[in-house]
């Protein structure tokens, strides 16, 4: 959520970084509506101080007046007016606020300078790692899971409908593996604290990561208790210290948390159809940072490092792709995707999106630090990434590690918890 002082101050750079993102036209007229609505509130901000000034000074006139033994009679009845009129004066007040904050609710974050302006045919490849193997010759993931029983789509349809699988046999102890491998090295060599999350959130969490209100249509929702099924574990674990103030000595804080995440994936009907490749319910393990305003750029490199540093491990080539103002997440406000390289589709499939959202997040679920003792709280900034989700890195796996006898090699790092070194 943004600062009401940049309506006030700035709010022509809030309409360009929306031109940036290509949603000027969609977002002006909103835009103007707050310029409005912020001129109304100071001026009703303004009028109530007046009324209660003058209020203020009656009372004393009237005192004086009782001490003095002189009437009051029409003070008082000139107080309780000036009363009346600053309750209906007040109740204006919280109208425009409520309709200001409302209209900024549904305001993306504004992108970093070094973000390009302009949709996704401006994203810029950054750097790439190993070398892609040719598609020739390599089956699509989804056969080799029909050849081996990895997984299983048509019975998940039966069970729950189309976008859901059942892992089985050696399939199953692939995604624990990759839980467990995952988990392993974000906890033991990159520092962070392990935590385990609900996977239902209220609407608070929902709306402080900015996920509502304006994507509540692609949440599952619990109606009756008005929870939401999670899209991300950036939901749970970036609101554990919502409305809180942390010492900022702790800071950067960093977790991990595995969760499954459920998305409704709305507009995407007949894409990527075949495989687990869009799925209405997959597991992932999410990275989240918190950091003061100074480290963000910072720990932004150090969070895209540890997510490279999974798909190294396992050596499945990919690329750095940095997102374009256009084609970045309503919340983020620089974003770069790790694509990795599934030739048996030909495609570069994205497994992870690191971001910053510098304090867009924090202002909307009230996260602050104290950077020393007496000073001011200021918010933090937040930063998460995925690391990694683990259907397309399965089908990388599948597809990059198949052998010319039709089996398929276990990436060494996975071996001690898959219990063998190939499938088939």
């Amino acid at each position: 959520m943004h600062d009401v002082r940049l309506v006030r101050e700035r709010l022509d750079d809030l309409r360009e970084a929306m031109r940036r993102r290509d949603a000027l036209d969609a977002l002006g007229p909103q835009l103007d509506r707050c310029e409005g609505l912020e001129r109304e509130r100071r001026l009703l901000i303004q009028a109530v101080e007046e009324r209660k000034a003058a209020r203020n000074a009656g009372s004393q006139e009237v005192a004086r007046r009782k001490r003095a033994g002189e009437p009051a009679d029409d003070l008082i009845a000139s107080g309780r007016a000036l009363g009346d009129e600053i309750g209906r004066l007040e109740l204006e007040l919280g109208d425009a606020e409520r309709s200001l904050a409302t209209i900024l609710l549904e305001v993306p974050n504004i992108t970093l300078p070094d973000v390009p302006a302009g949709d996704e045919s401006n994203n810029v490849i950054v750097r790439s790692w190993g070398d892609p193997r040719p598609s020739e010759g390599v089956r699509p993931h989804w056969d080799i899971a029909a050849q081996y029983g990895l997984f299983d789509l048509e019975r998940a349809a039966k069970i729950s409908g189309s976008g859901f699988a059942v892992f089985r046999g050696a399939g199953s102890r692939l995604v624990r593996a990759l839980l467990n491998f995952f988990l392993d090295v974000h906890t033991r060599e990159h520092g962070y604290e392990e935590v385990w999350t609900p996977v239902l959130v209220n609407r608070g969490s929902m709306t402080g990561t900015g996920q509502l209100p304006k994507f509540e249509d692609d949440a599952y929702k619990i109606a009756d208790d008005d929870l939401f099924l999670i899209p991300t574990a950036e939901v749970p674990v970036t609101n554990l210290y919502r409305d809180e103030i942390l010492d900022g000595a702790e800071l950067p804080k960093a977790f991990t948390a595995y969760t499954p995440c459920f998305r409704r994936e709305a507009g995407s009907a007949g894409k990527d159809t075949r495989g687990i490749l869009r799925m209405h319910q997959f597991d992932k393990v999410e990275l989240v940072r918190y950091c003061a305003p100074e480290q963000s750029e910072t720990e932004l490199a150090t969070l895209l490092g540890h997510a490279e540093s999974i798909l190294q491990r396992l050596g499945i080539p990919y690329r750095v792709k940095l997102l374009a103002a256009g084609d970045t997440g309503f919340s983020s406000a620089k974003t770069y995707d790790l694509e990795a390289w599934a030739p048996g589709v030909g495609a570069w499939l994205e497994v992870s999106s690191c971001s910053t959202f510098t304090d867009f997040q924090a202002r909307r679920a009230n996260i602050r630090f104290r950077p020393a003792k007496g000073e001011k709280p200021r918010f933090v900034h937040t930063l998460n990434g995925s690391g990694l989700a683990f259907p397309r890195t399965l089908a990388c796996i599948l597809e990059n590690y198949q052998q010319p006898d039709g089996a398929v090699l276990v990436p060494e790092v996975l071996r001690p918890y898959v219990g063998s070194d190939r499938i088939g």
